[in-house]
């Protein structure tokens, strides 16, 4: 496969866009981070940023909770992949604040180790984009970001030619956990929400109904599979701090984010927090 591709012309007037996949690719070595983790060194929300981005203390809302029900909850995580959480993603330079504010990166290999460790089913609810995704008639704001930089790209459905250490692949250090054998990997969301994937046929399959969420990015698709997985009736704990959001001039998305969690969620948990209630939970 090319180092380089330009994306077929839509149709639509839009200048065609050239990826420079090489760029993309993770530096050697990069693996072994969850040795780093285990070993409990791992990175966790900086302190300015619990301050920052802290609870109220007076809450108008009712505090509400969830209980971890062996056989019925399940860790779900959305794009655990390069491009978000690597700082060689394209999405770095909006991202990387956010995510090494809150510790983003540990804080998910955190919530799988104590997910494998306590036998608690684990699914990933992917982001991947085709060459016929990007000849779509029309797009959103940040749908058309995401195209024009080749976040998530992949050759074809059929194909995972280019995958390993692109954009699309998973962080290194999750690699362990998502390619055992036993986590469920969906089929790929293709905007923000589960809507369009298989995610809610895989969990209902299993018999789970309690889902503890986190993953990127917290206002798109982390804050949409909330969204949608609350009307499909499970209960949703969302892990504040092993997720994040860009910061851009139309604002902060992790704050954005953090404030709808507060009001639908059923818990808002802190990754310490999550992963001692996963084990006392096993």
């Amino acid at each position: 496969m090319s180092d380089t591709h330009d994306h077929q012309d839509c149709g639509c007037g839009a200048t065609p866009e050239r990826v420079d996949m090489a760029r993309r690719r993770l530096l050697a070595g990069a693996a072994g981070a969850a040795a780093t983790v285990a070993g409990g060194s791992a990175l966790a929300a900086t302190d300015e940023a619990r301050a920052a981005y802290a609870d109220p203390e007076n809450p108008g809302l009712p505090q509400i909770d969830m209980t971890i029900d062996p056989g019925r909850t399940a860790l779900v995580v959305t794009d655990p992949q390069v491009d978000f959480l690597s700082e060689e993603g394209v999405t770095w330079g909006v991202v990387g604040e956010s995510v090494t504010e809150q510790g983003t990166v540990d804080n998910i290999e955190k919530l799988f180790v104590a997910a494998k460790a306590a036998g608690m089913p684990v699914f990933i609810s992917p982001h991947y984009y085709y060459p016929h995704d990007h000849r779509w008639d029309f797009e959103g704001t940040l749908e058309k970001t995401m195209h024009s930089i080749g976040m998530f790209d992949r050759p074809g459905p059929l194909s995972l030619d280019g995958f390993d250490g692109s954009g699309a692949d998973w962080m290194p250090q999750y690699k362990r956990y998502i390619e055992d054998g036993e986590t469920i990997v969906c089929s790929p969301h293709k905007v923000y929400s589960p809507a369009q994937n298989d995610l809610n046929l895989q969990l209902r399959k299993r018999g789970i109904d309690k889902v503890i969420l986190a993953g990127m990015s917290a206002n798109l698709c982390t804050q949409a599979h909330l969204y949608d997985l609350l009307e499909l009736g499970y209960e949703v704990a969302v892990v504040r701090d092993a997720t994040a959001g860009a910061k851009v001039p139309e604002g902060d998305g992790y704050l954005a984010a953090l404030i709808n969690f507060r009001m639908v969620a059923n818990a808002v948990w802190w990754t310490d927090e999550a992963t001692l209630r996963i084990a006392r939970g096993a």
